[in-house]
Protein backbone atom coordinates (compact mmCIF):
# COMPACT_ATOMS: atom_id res chain seq x y z
CA UNK A 1 0.00 0.00 0.00
CA UNK A 2 0.97 3.61 -0.54
CA UNK A 3 1.86 6.02 2.46
CA UNK A 4 1.04 9.45 3.19
CA UNK A 5 2.90 11.45 5.73
CA UNK A 6 1.22 13.10 8.40
CA UNK A 7 1.60 16.19 7.84
CA UNK A 8 -1.37 18.20 9.33
CA UNK A 9 -0.84 15.77 12.07
CA UNK A 10 2.54 16.95 12.54
CA UNK A 11 2.36 20.39 12.23
CA UNK A 12 -0.67 20.62 14.31
CA UNK A 13 1.39 18.43 17.25
CA UNK A 14 4.39 21.22 16.65
CA UNK A 15 2.40 23.95 17.46
CA UNK A 16 -0.54 22.85 19.42
CA UNK A 17 0.92 20.52 21.80
CA UNK A 18 4.24 20.60 21.62
CA UNK A 19 4.96 24.62 21.99
CA UNK A 20 7.63 24.73 18.89
CA UNK A 21 6.63 28.90 18.92
CA UNK A 22 8.26 28.88 22.43
CA UNK A 23 11.73 27.91 20.58
CA UNK A 24 11.38 30.33 17.72
CA UNK A 25 11.13 32.93 20.42
CA UNK A 26 14.63 32.53 21.51
CA UNK A 27 15.78 33.84 18.63
CA UNK A 28 18.13 31.22 18.73
CA UNK A 29 16.80 30.03 14.68
CA UNK A 30 16.90 32.91 12.30
CA UNK A 31 16.39 31.03 9.34
CA UNK A 32 12.86 29.66 10.91
CA UNK A 33 9.42 30.37 10.83
CA UNK A 34 5.66 28.73 10.18
CA UNK A 35 6.25 29.04 6.51
CA UNK A 36 9.84 27.14 6.59
CA UNK A 37 8.11 24.50 9.07
CA UNK A 38 5.62 23.93 6.63
CA UNK A 39 7.84 23.85 3.84
CA UNK A 40 10.50 21.33 5.58
CA UNK A 41 7.58 19.01 6.15
CA UNK A 42 5.54 18.83 2.90
CA UNK A 43 9.14 17.86 1.33
CA UNK A 44 10.08 15.09 3.63
CA UNK A 45 7.11 14.06 3.34
CA UNK A 46 7.00 13.82 -0.79
CA UNK A 47 10.86 12.38 -0.26
CA UNK A 48 9.32 9.98 1.93
CA UNK A 49 6.26 8.94 -0.03
CA UNK A 50 7.99 8.90 -3.21
CA UNK A 51 11.29 7.76 -3.06
CA UNK A 52 12.05 5.92 0.69
CA UNK A 53 8.37 3.86 0.43
CA UNK A 54 9.03 2.08 -2.73
CA UNK A 55 11.65 0.72 -1.69
CA UNK A 56 10.12 -0.50 1.56
CA UNK A 57 9.34 -3.96 0.29
CA UNK A 58 11.98 -4.69 -2.22
CA UNK A 59 14.50 -3.94 1.03
CA UNK A 60 12.72 -6.65 3.01
CA UNK A 61 13.13 -9.39 0.75
CA UNK A 62 16.45 -8.60 -0.84
CA UNK A 63 18.05 -6.79 2.55
CA UNK A 64 21.90 -5.73 2.33
CA UNK A 65 24.31 -8.39 1.08
CA UNK A 66 28.26 -9.28 2.59
CA UNK A 67 30.61 -9.78 0.31
CA UNK A 68 34.40 -10.42 0.14
CA UNK A 69 34.94 -8.37 3.17
CA UNK A 70 32.32 -5.30 2.24
CA UNK A 71 28.77 -4.52 2.12
CA UNK A 72 26.21 -3.58 -0.36
CA UNK A 73 23.51 -1.46 0.15
CA UNK A 74 20.02 -3.33 -0.62
CA UNK A 75 19.02 -2.62 -4.20
CA UNK A 76 18.11 1.13 -5.01
CA UNK A 77 19.01 2.59 -1.26
CA UNK A 78 22.63 3.73 -2.77
CA UNK A 79 20.92 5.76 -4.87
CA UNK A 80 18.11 7.23 -2.54
CA UNK A 81 21.00 8.01 0.49
CA UNK A 82 22.57 9.78 -2.57
CA UNK A 83 19.06 11.80 -2.89
CA UNK A 84 18.74 12.04 0.59
CA UNK A 85 22.24 14.01 1.36
CA UNK A 86 21.31 15.87 -1.59
CA UNK A 87 18.31 17.10 -0.16
CA UNK A 88 20.23 18.66 2.59
CA UNK A 89 18.10 16.25 5.01
CA UNK A 90 20.88 15.45 7.42
CA UNK A 91 22.09 18.86 8.02
CA UNK A 92 18.29 20.33 8.99
CA UNK A 93 19.36 20.80 12.72
CA UNK A 94 23.05 21.03 12.29
CA UNK A 95 24.49 24.24 13.19
CA UNK A 96 25.39 26.85 10.37
CA UNK A 97 29.14 26.70 11.13
CA UNK A 98 29.27 22.96 10.02
CA UNK A 99 27.07 23.67 6.57
CA UNK A 100 23.96 23.11 8.41
CA UNK A 101 20.35 24.99 8.31
CA UNK A 102 20.06 25.66 12.03
CA UNK A 103 16.75 24.73 12.31
CA UNK A 104 15.14 23.34 15.82
CA UNK A 105 15.30 19.74 16.64
CA UNK A 106 11.89 18.95 17.17
CA UNK A 107 11.16 19.92 13.52
CA UNK A 108 14.22 17.61 12.39
CA UNK A 109 12.42 14.74 14.62
CA UNK A 110 9.02 15.51 12.72
CA UNK A 111 10.68 15.01 9.07
CA UNK A 112 12.24 11.94 10.22
CA UNK A 113 9.56 10.61 11.46
CA UNK A 114 7.93 10.45 7.44
CA UNK A 115 11.57 9.30 6.79
CA UNK A 116 11.12 6.03 9.48
CA UNK A 117 7.79 5.38 8.77
CA UNK A 118 7.66 5.33 5.31
CA UNK A 119 11.54 2.73 5.75
CA UNK A 120 12.57 2.42 9.09
CA UNK A 121 15.55 0.45 7.65
CA UNK A 122 16.86 3.45 5.14
CA UNK A 123 16.05 5.98 7.88
CA UNK A 124 19.08 3.69 10.52
CA UNK A 125 21.90 5.50 8.37
CA UNK A 126 21.42 8.95 8.57
CA UNK A 127 19.88 9.15 12.00
CA UNK A 128 23.20 7.90 13.43
CA UNK A 129 24.75 10.61 11.39
CA UNK A 130 22.80 12.58 13.35
CA UNK A 131 24.06 11.56 16.71
CA UNK A 132 27.19 11.27 15.32
CA UNK A 133 26.93 14.88 14.27
CA UNK A 134 25.88 15.78 17.97
CA UNK A 135 28.40 14.43 19.71
CA UNK A 136 31.45 15.76 17.50
CA UNK A 137 29.67 19.28 18.22
CA UNK A 138 30.07 18.53 21.36
CA UNK A 139 33.26 17.03 22.12
CA UNK A 140 35.55 16.95 18.85
CA UNK A 141 38.59 19.20 18.48
CA UNK A 142 38.64 21.93 15.75
CA UNK A 143 40.25 19.90 13.74
CA UNK A 144 38.09 17.08 14.03
CA UNK A 145 35.06 19.11 13.19
CA UNK A 146 36.76 20.76 10.25
CA UNK A 147 37.65 17.50 9.17
CA UNK A 148 34.68 15.10 9.66
CA UNK A 149 31.99 16.95 11.18
CA UNK A 150 30.96 18.71 7.91
CA UNK A 151 31.46 15.81 5.41
CA UNK A 152 28.23 14.48 8.03
CA UNK A 153 26.32 17.29 8.32
CA UNK A 154 26.41 17.46 4.46
CA UNK A 155 26.09 13.64 4.57
CA UNK A 156 28.69 13.22 1.78
CA UNK A 157 30.01 10.81 4.17
CA UNK A 158 27.70 8.55 7.45
CA UNK A 159 28.40 8.17 10.74
CA UNK A 160 27.82 4.50 13.01
CA UNK A 161 27.81 3.97 16.94
CA UNK A 162 30.40 1.54 18.12
CA UNK A 163 29.53 0.30 21.43
CA UNK A 164 28.86 -3.49 21.49
CA UNK A 165 31.19 -6.82 21.88
CA UNK A 166 30.03 -10.48 22.18
CA UNK A 167 30.87 -10.27 25.75
CA UNK A 168 29.74 -6.68 26.72
CA UNK A 169 25.94 -6.04 25.64
CA UNK A 170 24.23 -3.22 27.66
CA UNK A 171 27.10 -3.68 30.00
CA UNK A 172 29.26 -1.28 28.31
CA UNK A 173 31.96 -1.52 31.26
CA UNK A 174 32.95 -4.97 30.04
CA UNK A 175 34.17 -4.42 26.98
CA UNK A 176 37.92 -5.39 25.90
CA UNK A 177 38.28 -3.15 22.95
CA UNK A 178 42.05 -1.85 22.83
CA UNK A 179 42.98 1.42 21.76
CA UNK A 180 47.21 1.87 21.87
CA UNK A 181 48.94 5.09 21.79
CA UNK A 182 50.94 5.21 18.02
CA UNK A 183 53.16 8.01 19.39
CA UNK A 184 51.75 10.57 16.59
CA UNK A 185 48.96 11.53 18.44
CA UNK A 186 46.81 8.58 16.72
CA UNK A 187 46.14 5.00 18.16
CA UNK A 188 46.07 1.60 17.25
CA UNK A 189 42.27 0.74 17.72
CA UNK A 190 41.94 -3.74 18.09
CA UNK A 191 38.65 -5.55 18.74
CA UNK A 192 36.04 -6.70 17.36
CA UNK A 193 32.35 -5.77 17.44
CA UNK A 194 28.33 -6.46 17.07
CA UNK A 195 25.14 -5.05 16.48
CA UNK A 196 26.84 -2.31 14.35
CA UNK A 197 23.99 -0.60 12.17
CA UNK A 198 25.36 0.72 9.04
CA UNK A 199 28.57 0.04 10.07
CA UNK A 200 29.53 -0.74 6.12
CA UNK A 201 28.27 0.09 3.41
CA UNK A 202 28.03 1.67 -0.54
CA UNK A 203 26.34 4.76 -0.27
CA UNK A 204 29.16 6.34 0.39
CA UNK A 205 32.65 7.30 0.11
CA UNK A 206 33.50 7.20 3.28
CA UNK A 207 32.17 6.15 6.84
CA UNK A 208 32.94 7.41 10.18
CA UNK A 209 33.49 5.12 13.22
CA UNK A 210 32.87 6.41 16.99
CA UNK A 211 34.34 3.58 18.70
CA UNK A 212 34.31 2.93 22.61
CA UNK A 213 37.91 1.26 23.44
CA UNK A 214 39.99 1.09 26.32
CA UNK A 215 43.71 2.62 26.95
CA UNK A 216 46.48 0.74 28.43
CA UNK A 217 46.65 2.39 31.66
CA UNK A 218 42.44 2.89 32.02
CA UNK A 219 40.57 1.79 35.36
CA UNK A 220 38.63 -1.04 34.64
CA UNK A 221 34.90 -1.52 34.31
CA UNK A 222 33.23 2.02 32.53
CA UNK A 223 35.24 4.30 34.54
CA UNK A 224 37.79 3.01 31.86
CA UNK A 225 36.22 3.51 28.50
CA UNK A 226 37.50 6.69 25.88
CA UNK A 227 35.58 7.24 22.64
CA UNK A 228 37.79 7.44 19.22
CA UNK A 229 37.14 7.95 15.74
CA UNK A 230 38.13 5.73 12.99
CA UNK A 231 37.55 6.54 9.68
CA UNK A 232 36.78 3.94 6.71
CA UNK A 233 39.18 5.58 4.63
CA UNK A 234 42.19 7.54 6.02
CA UNK A 235 41.87 10.98 5.43
CA UNK A 236 44.62 12.93 4.10
CA UNK A 237 46.21 16.27 4.99
CA UNK A 238 43.74 18.04 2.15
CA UNK A 239 40.96 16.23 3.10
CA UNK A 240 41.12 13.85 0.18
CA UNK A 241 40.82 9.80 0.99
CA UNK A 242 43.63 7.47 1.23
CA UNK A 243 44.33 3.85 1.61
CA UNK A 244 41.39 1.97 3.27
CA UNK A 245 41.43 1.89 7.57
CA UNK A 246 42.72 -1.37 9.25
CA UNK A 247 38.88 -2.48 10.08
CA UNK A 248 36.50 -4.52 8.25
CA UNK A 249 32.76 -5.96 8.53
CA UNK A 250 33.22 -9.88 8.91
CA UNK A 251 29.91 -10.94 8.33
CA UNK A 252 25.97 -9.22 8.47
CA UNK A 253 23.90 -10.55 11.38
CA UNK A 254 20.24 -12.04 9.76
CA UNK A 255 17.37 -10.30 11.45
CA UNK A 256 13.87 -10.39 12.25
CA UNK A 257 13.15 -7.51 10.42
CA UNK A 258 15.06 -4.46 9.06
CA UNK A 259 16.56 -6.70 6.42
CA UNK A 260 18.00 -3.67 4.33
CA UNK A 261 19.70 -1.99 6.99
CA UNK A 262 23.26 -3.88 7.62
CA UNK A 263 23.94 -4.98 11.01
CA UNK A 264 27.72 -5.35 10.89
CA UNK A 265 30.35 -7.58 13.26
CA UNK A 266 33.24 -5.39 12.79
CA UNK A 267 37.03 -6.36 13.44
CA UNK A 268 39.71 -3.76 14.28
CA UNK A 269 42.97 -4.91 13.76
CA UNK A 270 45.51 -1.63 14.90
CA UNK A 271 42.70 0.86 12.84
CA UNK A 272 44.41 4.23 13.23
CA UNK A 273 41.48 6.09 15.34
CA UNK A 274 41.51 9.54 17.25
CA UNK A 275 40.82 10.28 20.65
CA UNK A 276 37.68 12.35 20.61
CA UNK A 277 37.28 14.17 24.17
CA UNK A 278 38.84 13.40 26.87
CA UNK A 279 40.74 10.00 28.19
CA UNK A 280 38.51 7.82 30.13
CA UNK A 281 35.19 9.91 29.37
CA UNK A 282 33.79 8.15 26.89
CA UNK A 283 31.08 6.39 28.31
CA UNK A 284 30.20 10.72 29.13
CA UNK A 285 31.07 11.51 25.20
CA UNK A 286 28.65 8.67 23.90
CA UNK A 287 25.95 9.61 25.71
CA UNK A 288 25.59 12.69 23.87
CA UNK A 289 25.55 10.44 20.78
CA UNK A 290 22.77 7.66 22.91
CA UNK A 291 20.67 10.35 24.31
CA UNK A 292 20.17 11.56 20.66
CA UNK A 293 19.64 8.00 19.49
CA UNK A 294 17.42 7.08 21.86
CA UNK A 295 14.97 9.87 21.07
CA UNK A 296 15.24 9.22 17.09
CA UNK A 297 14.29 5.50 17.93
CA UNK A 298 11.32 6.86 19.74
CA UNK A 299 10.50 8.48 16.66
CA UNK A 300 11.17 5.65 14.63
CA UNK A 301 7.77 3.55 17.37
CA UNK A 302 5.96 6.76 16.07
CA UNK A 303 6.57 6.27 12.67
CA UNK A 304 6.43 2.61 12.14
CA UNK A 305 2.98 2.36 14.10
CA UNK A 306 1.76 5.26 11.75
CA UNK A 307 2.91 2.59 8.27
CA UNK A 308 1.11 0.20 10.47
CA UNK A 309 -1.78 2.34 11.18
CA UNK A 310 -2.22 3.48 7.52
CA UNK A 311 -2.31 0.03 5.97
CA UNK A 312 -4.29 -1.34 8.57
CA UNK A 313 -7.39 1.39 7.60
CA UNK A 314 -6.61 0.93 4.01
CA UNK A 315 -7.87 -2.65 4.01
CA UNK A 316 -10.25 -2.33 6.76
CA UNK A 317 -12.19 -0.05 4.58
CA UNK A 318 -11.95 -2.30 1.93
CA UNK A 319 -12.55 -5.88 3.35
CA UNK A 320 -15.76 -6.46 3.32
CA UNK A 321 -17.61 -9.11 5.83
CA UNK A 322 -20.49 -9.13 8.19
CA UNK A 323 -23.37 -6.64 8.30
CA UNK A 324 -23.27 -3.61 9.62
CA UNK A 325 -24.44 -2.82 13.02
CA UNK A 326 -24.73 0.94 12.09
CA UNK A 327 -25.90 1.35 8.73
CA UNK A 328 -27.80 -2.28 8.61
CA UNK A 329 -25.55 -2.84 5.16
CA UNK A 330 -25.03 -6.71 4.43
CA UNK A 331 -21.40 -7.87 3.32
CA UNK A 332 -20.00 -4.14 4.80
CA UNK A 333 -16.54 -3.04 4.85
CA UNK A 334 -15.33 -4.44 8.21
CA UNK A 335 -14.56 -0.70 9.46
CA UNK A 336 -18.06 -1.02 10.19
CA UNK A 337 -17.85 -3.42 13.00
CA UNK A 338 -17.18 -1.78 16.40
CA UNK A 339 -14.29 -3.69 17.36
CA UNK A 340 -12.29 -2.75 14.40
CA UNK A 341 -13.61 0.25 14.55
CA UNK A 342 -12.36 0.64 18.15
CA UNK A 343 -9.06 -1.16 17.46
CA UNK A 344 -8.49 1.50 14.95
CA UNK A 345 -9.41 4.29 16.83
CA UNK A 346 -6.79 3.44 19.63
CA UNK A 347 -4.30 2.95 17.43
CA UNK A 348 -4.76 6.47 16.49
CA UNK A 349 -5.06 7.99 19.25
CA UNK A 350 -2.15 6.27 20.77
CA UNK A 351 0.13 6.89 17.84
CA UNK A 352 -1.37 11.02 18.20
CA UNK A 353 0.25 10.65 22.00
CA UNK A 354 3.65 8.86 21.19
CA UNK A 355 4.12 11.56 18.06
CA UNK A 356 3.06 14.59 21.06
CA UNK A 357 6.09 12.64 23.84
CA UNK A 358 8.47 12.67 21.00
CA UNK A 359 7.84 16.08 19.62
CA UNK A 360 7.51 17.72 23.22
CA UNK A 361 11.46 15.85 23.77
CA UNK A 362 12.83 17.90 20.90
CA UNK A 363 11.21 20.57 21.96
CA UNK A 364 12.20 20.82 25.88
CA UNK A 365 16.00 19.84 23.71
CA UNK A 366 16.08 22.99 21.61
CA UNK A 367 15.04 25.15 24.82
CA UNK A 368 17.71 23.65 27.42
CA UNK A 369 20.29 24.63 24.85
CA UNK A 370 18.20 28.17 23.76
CA UNK A 371 15.97 29.53 26.91
CA UNK A 372 16.64 32.84 28.11
CA UNK A 373 17.81 32.41 31.55
CA UNK A 374 19.85 29.70 32.75
CA UNK A 375 17.37 28.70 35.10
CA UNK A 376 15.19 27.81 32.43
CA UNK A 377 17.61 25.87 30.92
CA UNK A 378 18.08 23.97 33.56
CA UNK A 379 14.11 23.76 34.11
CA UNK A 380 14.18 22.24 29.97
CA UNK A 381 17.04 20.11 30.69
CA UNK A 382 15.73 18.61 33.35
CA UNK A 383 11.88 17.89 31.66
CA UNK A 384 14.33 16.39 28.39
CA UNK A 385 16.26 14.01 30.70
CA UNK A 386 13.18 12.87 31.75
CA UNK A 387 11.14 12.51 28.96
CA UNK A 388 14.01 10.99 27.00
CA UNK A 389 13.54 6.67 28.35
CA UNK A 390 10.04 7.63 27.86
CA UNK A 391 9.95 8.78 24.77
CA UNK A 392 12.24 5.78 23.58
CA UNK A 393 10.88 3.34 25.61
CA UNK A 394 6.83 4.04 25.84
CA UNK A 395 6.28 4.90 21.85
CA UNK A 396 8.44 1.85 20.52
CA UNK A 397 6.15 -0.19 22.62
CA UNK A 398 3.43 1.46 21.39
CA UNK A 399 5.50 0.42 17.96
CA UNK A 400 5.22 -2.63 18.33
CA UNK A 401 1.65 -2.72 19.79
CA UNK A 402 0.40 -0.81 16.95
CA UNK A 403 2.13 -2.74 14.48
CA UNK A 404 0.60 -6.09 16.09
CA UNK A 405 -2.72 -4.57 15.79
CA UNK A 406 -2.28 -3.77 12.46
CA UNK A 407 -1.64 -7.75 11.53
CA UNK A 408 -4.69 -8.70 13.31
CA UNK A 409 -6.82 -6.47 11.35
CA UNK A 410 -6.07 -8.01 8.45
CA UNK A 411 -6.80 -11.42 9.87
CA UNK A 412 -5.16 -14.52 8.21
CA UNK A 413 -4.10 -11.89 5.79
CA UNK A 414 -1.94 -10.02 8.09
CA UNK A 415 -0.08 -13.10 8.42
CA UNK A 416 0.90 -13.80 4.82
CA UNK A 417 3.90 -11.64 4.23
CA UNK A 418 2.44 -10.46 0.77
CA UNK A 419 0.56 -8.17 2.61
CA UNK A 420 3.22 -6.13 3.68
CA UNK A 421 1.67 -5.62 7.86
CA UNK A 422 4.20 -8.23 8.73
CA UNK A 423 7.04 -6.91 7.78
CA UNK A 424 5.60 -3.42 10.33
CA UNK A 425 5.53 -5.87 13.15
CA UNK A 426 8.90 -7.74 12.31
CA UNK A 427 10.60 -4.33 12.03
CA UNK A 428 9.02 -2.62 14.54
CA UNK A 429 10.35 -5.15 17.48
CA UNK A 430 13.74 -4.32 17.71
CA UNK A 431 13.00 -0.80 18.38
CA UNK A 432 12.25 -1.57 21.92
CA UNK A 433 15.40 -3.75 21.94
CA UNK A 434 18.50 -1.68 20.43
CA UNK A 435 19.52 1.53 22.23
CA UNK A 436 18.81 0.44 25.12
CA UNK A 437 16.37 -2.22 26.03
CA UNK A 438 13.59 -0.81 27.32
CA UNK A 439 13.91 -2.05 30.74
CA UNK A 440 17.11 -0.57 31.49
CA UNK A 441 15.20 2.95 30.14
CA UNK A 442 12.92 2.33 32.72
CA UNK A 443 15.74 1.71 35.40
CA UNK A 444 17.37 4.91 33.87
CA UNK A 445 14.19 6.60 34.39
CA UNK A 446 13.72 5.46 38.29
CA UNK A 447 17.51 5.19 39.07
CA UNK A 448 18.90 8.91 37.66
CA UNK A 449 16.08 10.62 36.25
CA UNK A 450 13.84 10.87 38.91
CA UNK A 451 16.00 11.55 41.09
CA UNK A 452 19.04 13.90 39.47
CA UNK A 453 17.09 16.75 41.37
CA UNK A 454 15.19 15.50 44.03
CA UNK A 455 12.11 14.44 42.10
CA UNK A 456 11.67 18.60 41.38
CA UNK A 457 11.20 17.53 37.27
CA UNK A 458 8.64 15.03 37.73
CA UNK A 459 6.84 17.27 40.73
CA UNK A 460 6.80 19.98 37.90
CA UNK A 461 5.33 17.98 35.37
CA UNK A 462 2.10 16.62 37.47
CA UNK A 463 1.87 20.51 37.98
CA UNK A 464 1.62 20.91 34.14
CA UNK A 465 -0.70 17.92 33.67
CA UNK A 466 -2.67 19.76 36.54
CA UNK A 467 -3.07 23.02 35.15
CA UNK A 468 -4.44 20.96 32.13
CA UNK A 469 -6.41 19.32 34.47
CA UNK A 470 -8.10 22.39 35.76
CA UNK A 471 -9.40 23.78 32.33
CA UNK A 472 -10.43 20.27 30.90
CA UNK A 473 -14.42 20.36 32.18
CA UNK A 474 -14.32 23.34 29.41
CA UNK A 475 -14.87 21.05 27.15
CA UNK A 476 -15.80 17.66 28.74
CA UNK A 477 -17.54 16.73 31.73
CA UNK A 478 -18.18 13.06 33.64
CA UNK A 479 -15.83 10.06 33.10
CA UNK A 480 -12.73 12.17 30.66
CA UNK A 481 -12.62 14.44 33.10
CA UNK A 482 -12.55 12.06 36.00
CA UNK A 483 -10.04 9.51 34.40
CA UNK A 484 -7.49 12.02 33.79
CA UNK A 485 -7.68 13.52 37.34
CA UNK A 486 -7.31 9.72 39.01
CA UNK A 487 -4.67 8.88 36.58
CA UNK A 488 -2.31 12.20 37.48
CA UNK A 489 -3.11 10.95 40.94
CA UNK A 490 -1.71 7.95 40.17
CA UNK A 491 1.36 9.19 38.63
CA UNK A 492 1.89 11.65 41.97
CA UNK A 493 1.09 8.69 43.86
CA UNK A 494 3.71 6.36 42.39
CA UNK A 495 6.42 9.29 42.31
CA UNK A 496 5.73 9.80 45.80
CA UNK A 497 6.06 6.22 46.69
CA UNK A 498 9.98 5.62 44.46
CA UNK A 499 11.36 8.82 46.15
CA UNK A 500 10.18 7.87 49.49
CA UNK A 501 12.05 3.84 48.32
CA UNK A 502 14.97 5.82 46.95
CA UNK A 503 15.64 7.45 50.19
CA UNK A 504 16.12 3.72 51.63
CA UNK A 505 19.20 1.85 50.68
CA UNK A 506 17.46 -1.17 51.73
CA UNK A 507 14.85 -0.72 49.22
CA UNK A 508 17.05 -0.77 45.78
CA UNK A 509 14.68 -3.91 45.15
CA UNK A 510 11.37 -2.30 45.01
CA UNK A 511 12.72 0.65 43.09
CA UNK A 512 14.29 -1.81 40.23
CA UNK A 513 10.81 -3.40 40.58
CA UNK A 514 8.85 -0.53 40.09
CA UNK A 515 10.95 0.44 36.89
CA UNK A 516 8.56 -0.68 34.15
CA UNK A 517 5.48 0.17 35.69
CA UNK A 518 6.15 3.43 36.22
CA UNK A 519 7.34 4.24 33.02
CA UNK A 520 4.55 2.94 31.26
CA UNK A 521 2.05 4.61 33.59
CA UNK A 522 3.90 7.98 33.38
CA UNK A 523 3.78 7.46 29.36
CA UNK A 524 0.58 6.95 29.64
CA UNK A 525 -0.70 9.44 31.96
CA UNK A 526 1.68 12.18 29.56
CA UNK A 527 0.33 10.86 26.40
CA UNK A 528 -3.39 11.47 27.66
CA UNK A 529 -2.14 14.85 29.24
CA UNK A 530 -0.88 15.65 25.29
CA UNK A 531 -4.30 14.61 23.57
CA UNK A 532 -5.65 17.04 26.13
CA UNK A 533 -4.10 19.32 25.48
CA UNK A 534 -4.53 19.20 21.64
CA UNK A 535 -8.32 18.88 22.02
CA UNK A 536 -8.48 22.10 23.82
CA UNK A 537 -6.60 23.63 21.19
CA UNK A 538 -8.64 22.07 18.65
CA UNK A 539 -11.58 23.82 20.28
CA UNK A 540 -10.38 26.80 20.55
CA UNK A 541 -9.67 27.04 16.63
CA UNK A 542 -12.91 25.81 16.10
CA UNK A 543 -14.77 28.68 18.55
CA UNK A 544 -12.24 31.08 16.27
CA UNK A 545 -14.01 29.67 12.96
CA UNK A 546 -11.12 28.61 11.32
CA UNK A 547 -9.90 24.75 10.29
CA UNK A 548 -11.25 22.14 9.48
CA UNK A 549 -14.10 21.29 11.51
CA UNK A 550 -14.54 17.46 10.67
CA UNK A 551 -10.70 16.85 11.71
CA UNK A 552 -10.69 19.37 15.01
CA UNK A 553 -13.73 17.46 15.79
CA UNK A 554 -12.09 14.21 15.16
CA UNK A 555 -9.10 15.81 17.78
CA UNK A 556 -11.70 16.08 20.63
CA UNK A 557 -12.97 12.86 20.02
CA UNK A 558 -9.40 11.36 20.38
CA UNK A 559 -8.43 12.24 23.57
CA UNK A 560 -12.39 10.65 24.50
CA UNK A 561 -10.88 7.87 22.67
CA UNK A 562 -7.63 7.65 24.50
CA UNK A 563 -8.78 8.44 28.07
CA UNK A 564 -11.56 5.19 28.10
CA UNK A 565 -8.87 2.96 26.44
CA UNK A 566 -5.77 3.89 28.35
CA UNK A 567 -5.69 6.07 31.11
CA UNK A 568 -8.69 3.47 33.09
CA UNK A 569 -5.35 1.83 33.46
CA UNK A 570 -3.80 3.93 35.38
CA UNK A 571 -4.84 2.10 38.62
CA UNK A 572 -3.41 -1.32 37.84
CA UNK A 573 0.20 0.44 36.75
CA UNK A 574 -0.20 2.15 40.02
CA UNK A 575 -0.62 -1.19 41.61
CA UNK A 576 2.33 -2.90 39.64
CA UNK A 577 4.62 0.07 40.65
CA UNK A 578 3.85 -1.08 44.78
CA UNK A 579 4.47 -4.73 43.94
CA UNK A 580 8.18 -4.46 46.11
CA UNK A 581 11.04 -6.31 45.02
CA UNK A 582 10.18 -9.35 47.99
CA UNK A 583 7.49 -10.53 45.28
CA UNK A 584 9.79 -11.05 42.92
CA UNK A 585 12.49 -12.53 44.67
CA UNK A 586 10.23 -15.22 45.88
CA UNK A 587 9.47 -15.78 42.79
CA UNK A 588 12.43 -17.75 42.12
CA UNK A 589 14.45 -19.92 39.62
CA UNK A 590 13.18 -22.89 41.24
CA UNK A 591 9.53 -21.21 41.32
CA UNK A 592 9.80 -19.88 37.96
CA UNK A 593 10.98 -23.51 36.23
CA UNK A 594 8.78 -25.77 38.69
Amino acid sequence: MTYRAPVRDLIFTLTEVAGLDAVAATGAFPDYDAEVMGAVLEAAGQFSEGVLAPLNRIGDQKGSTFADGDVTAAPGFADAYRQFAEGGWTGLSAPAHAGGQQLPKALELAAFETVHAANMAFGLCPMLSLASIEALEAVGTESQKATYLTKLVSGEWTGAMVLTEPQAGSDLGALTATAVPNGDGTYALTGQKIYITWGDHNATDNIVHLVLARLPDSPPGPKGISLFLASKYLVQADGSLGPRNGFRPVGVEHKLGIHASPTCVMAYEGATAELVGQPNQGLAHMFVMMNAARLAVGVEGVGIAERAYQQALEYARERRQGRSVWTGEANAPIIDHPDVRRTLSVMKAKIAAARAICLSTGVAADLAKHAATEDDRRRWKAREDLFTPIAKAWSTDMGCEVASLGVQIHGGMGFIEETGAAQHYRDARIAPIYEGTNGIQAMDLVGRKLGQDGGQSARELIADMKLTLAVLPRLYSGKPVERFANAVEAVEDATLWLLDAKADPARGADVLAAADAYLKLVGDVAGGWMLAKGALAARAILDAGEGDPAWLEGRIALYEVYAANVLGHASSRLAAVGQGGELLERMSVEVLAG
